[in-house]
C-alpha cells in the first residue's frame, strides 16, 4: 500500500513538473527513463548542482543539458553563465524534486580525483591535416623525426608531433623508456611494438615527462613510484582522451600513454569477426532479458571492444544503462558509467551492489576478481538483468573452475551463467597489397584433414575454395603488409547438461566432453578458417594462440 502511495505521489510530481516546464517554456525530462552521464555530471559540483536545485545530465562538446527544479531562478542562470563560460550551449529541462535528489545521489560514483580532466593539447585543424599530410604513414614519422633539431625545438611542438604521429601511424599506444643515453620511442600498432628510429636526448626527455605530468595532473615531484593520469587531445571534429602511466626505471621514468580513441570502438556485431553461425549465436543470447555474458581473454585482446559493442546493440530509451568500470576508457552516449574508486569505497561489489538499486535493466561489470562481485553478478542475472563482465581466464571453459575456485555456489552458478566467450586479436592482411601464398600438398592435406574433423554445424562451403595469402607492404598499410585487426572466438554456452555437471562437480575431462557436445569451435580453429577466408595469416595465428594443432578435434 504504502509503495502505491509513493508511486501515486511521485507521478504527481512529475505532472507538476511538466506544468513548470510548460509555463517556463523549456522541455520536461523524466530521469527515471532518461540516463544520466556521469562525465556530464562532472560539470558541476555536487555544491553548485544543489545550490542551483539542479543537474548536468548529458553533455556533448560544446552542448549540455541542463535538468533544473525550476530554471527561471537565479541560481540556475548563475550555472548556466558557468557553463557557458566552459564553452557549452545550453539547452533547459525542468525534472521533478525527487528526480533531482536521485541524480544527486550519483555524485558518490565520481571520484574526486578524476571529476576533472586536468589537461587538453589543441591541435587546431590547418596544423593536424597539415602534419598528417607530411608524416603519411609510420615510415613517414621516422623520416620527419630525424629532422628535428633537439637544441631548439620548444617542447610542446615535439610533444604534439609525438601525438600526431601515434595518431596518423594508427598507434594505440605510445612508449617513452628511459635509458642510459637519452629515451627510446616506439608506438604500438595492431598490437606489435615498432621502433621509431631515433634517441631522445635526456634534456628533452626531461620536458617531455614535465609535460606529460602536468597535463595529467601528476606529482612533479614524485620519481620513485608509480603515477597514474589521462589528458585529452581536442581535434576539431572529435575527443580523443590519453590514459597515462608512468614507473619509476633504472634509468629514470618510463611513460605509456594508451591512445583511447572514440572511433576505434564504433563498429557493428558484424565487424567484430563472428563468423555467420557464432552472430547468430551471440544475437540469440542478446535478445534475453536476463543472463551473464562473459568475455575472457588477456590484456589487449578486445574485450572491451567487443562488450561495448553489445552494450551499443542492445541498449535504447526505454532500458537503463549502468556500468562500474576500471578505469572508463570509451564514453558512451546514453549509458551511465561509473568508475571505481579504492579510497572511497566504491569497488566493483560496492558498485554493482549499488547499481542493483538504481533499477536498471542491463549492468556491464568492469572485471569479476572476488567472490562477492561473482554472486551479486550471478544474482543480478537471475533476477531479470542482462549482465557484462570480463574474467581472467585462458579460454572459455576455464571460466567455470575459475567460478568454482572462487568460492561461488552450484546453486546460482549452473542457471546463472548464460555465455562465455574467449577471444583474441589477429592482424588483418591489407587488401591492397596482399599476395597469394604457394601451398604445397603436405599443407594442402594439412587443410583438408582440419576442415574433414570441424564440428558439424560449420557450413564447409565458404571454405572449398579456400586461397591462403601472405603479407607484402604497400603506402596504404604503411609498408607492414597488415592494417588492423580481427578478432578470433570461441564460445560456451550454458546449457541443462553443464548445469548438471556444475551441481555434480566440474572437471576438464567432463567440460572438454560437453564442448563436444556442443560442437565448439576452439580459438585456433576460428583463426585458422580466417586464414582459409584470406584474412589474415597462418603465422598470425600461430604467434597469437601457439603452433597449429591441425589434429585438433
Amino acid at each position: 500500500m504504502q509503495a502505491k502511495v509513493s508511486h501515486i505521489r511521485r507521478d504527481a510530481e512529475e505532472r507538476a513538473a511538466q506544468a513548470r516546464a510548460k509555463q517556463a517554456g523549456v522541455g520536461y525530462v523524466d530521469v527515471r527513463k532518461a540516463p544520466t552521464s556521469l562525465d556530464a555530471l562532472k560539470l558541476l559540483t555536487e555544491e553548485q548542482a544543489r545550490k542551483a536545485q539542479a543537474a548536468v545530465i548529458q553533455s556533448k562538446p560544446g552542448e549540455a543539458a541542463l535538468a533544473a527544479y525550476d530554471t527561471r531562478t537565479e541560481e540556475v542562470k548563475a550555472v548556466v553563465k558557468i557553463l557557458e563560460d566552459k564553452g557549452h550551449k545550453i539547452k533547459l529541462f525542468t525534472v521533478s524534486e525527487d528526480a533531482l535528489e536521485e541524480v544527486w545521489k550519483m555524485y558518490r560514483f565520481v571520484s574526486q580525483e578524476v571529476k576533472d580532466i586536468t589537461g587538453n593539447v589543441e591541435v587546431s585543424k590547418e596544423e593536424f591535416e597539415e602534419t598528417k599530410a607530411r608524416l603519411k604513414d609510420f615510415h613517414g614519422v621516422e623520416r620527419e623525426f630525424t629532422t628535428i633539431d633537439f637544441e631548439n625545438i620548444p617542447t610542446t611542438k615535439f610533444f604534439t608531433l609525438i601525438l600526431i604521429g601515434a595518431i596518423t601511424s594508427r598507434a594505440s599506444d605510445i612508449h617513452l623508456e628511459a635509458e642510459e643515453k637519452g629515451a627510446r620511442f616506439r608506438y604500438r600498432i595492431d598490437g606489435v611494438l615498432h621502433d621509431v628510429s631515433l634517441v631522445i636526448p635526456t634534456r628533452n626527455y626531461d620536458n617531455i615527462i614535465t609535460r606529460v605530468k602536468l597535463l595529467s595532473g601528476l606529482k612533479l615531484n614524485i620519481k620513485s613510484e608509480t603515477q597514474d593520469g589521462r589528458f585529452t587531445i581536442r581535434l576539431a571534429d572529435k575527443d580523443i582522451e590519453m590514459r597515462v602511466s608512468i614507473i619509476p626505471s633504472q634509468y629514470g621514468e618510463t611513460i605509456v600513454m594508451r591512445i583511447l580513441d572514440p572511433a576505434g570502438i564504433n563498429v557493428t556485431l558484424e565487424q567484430l569477426g563472428f563468423r555467420p553461425d557464432d552472430l547468430a549465436l551471440v544475437k540469440k543470447e542478446l535478445s534475453r532479458p536476463n543472463g551473464l555474458i562473459l568475455n575472457t581473454g588477456p590484456t589487449g585482446s578486445g574485450k572491451t571492444t567487443t562488450l561495448y559493442t553489445f552494450l551499443r546493440s542492445v541498449s535504447s530509451s526505454e532500458m537503463k544503462v549502468i556500468t562500474i568500470e576500471d578505469p572508463v576508457e570509451y564514453h558512451l552516449g546514453g549509458i551511465s558509467q561509473t568508475q571505481t574508486d579504492a579510497k572511497a569505497g566504491y569497488t566493483f561489489a560496492s558498485g554493482l551492489r549499488a547499481i542493483l538499486r538504481q533499477d536498471p535493466d542491463i549492468i556491464l561489470v568492469g572485471e569479476i576478481r572476488d567472490l562477492e562481485t561473482a554472486e551479486i553478478a550471478m544474482n543480478a542475472s537471475l533476477t531479470g538483468h542482462l549482465v557484462f563482465s570480463t574474467l581472467h581466464t585462458n579460454d572459455a571453459l576455464g571460466a567455470v573452475p575459475r567460478f568454482v575456485d572462487l568460492g561461488v555456489k552450484p546453486a546460482i552458478l549452473g542457471p546463472g551463467l548464460s555465455l562465455v566467450i574467449a577471444q583474441r586479436l589477429v592482424r588483418k592482411l591489407c587488401e591492397k597489397c596482399k599476395k597469394p601464398a604457394e601451398i604445397n600438398d603436405d599443407m594442402k592435406a594439412k587443410i583438408q584433414h582440419f576442415l574433414d574433423i570441424l564440428p558439424k554445424r560449420i557450413d564447409r562451403k565458404p571454405y572449398e575454395n579456400y586461397k591462403i595469402y601472405e603479407p607484402v607492404g604497400c603506402e596504404v598499410c604503411g609498408g607492414f603488409g597488415f592494417k588492423g585487426r580481427l578478432g578470433m572466438y570461441e564460445f560456451f554456452r550454458n546449457t541443462p547438461e553443464l548445469q548438471e555437471m556444475i551441481a555434480q562437480g566440474v572437471t576438464v575431462v567432463a567440460l572438454r566432453k560437453e564442448a563436444k557436445n556442443q560442437e565448439m569451435v576452439f580459438l585456433q580453429q576460428d583463426g585458422v578458417l580466417k586464414v582459409l577466408q584470406g584474412v589474415t595469416s597462418f603465422a598470425e595465428v600461430a604467434d597469437v594462440t601457439g603452433e597449429i594443432d591441425w589434429e585438433a578435434k
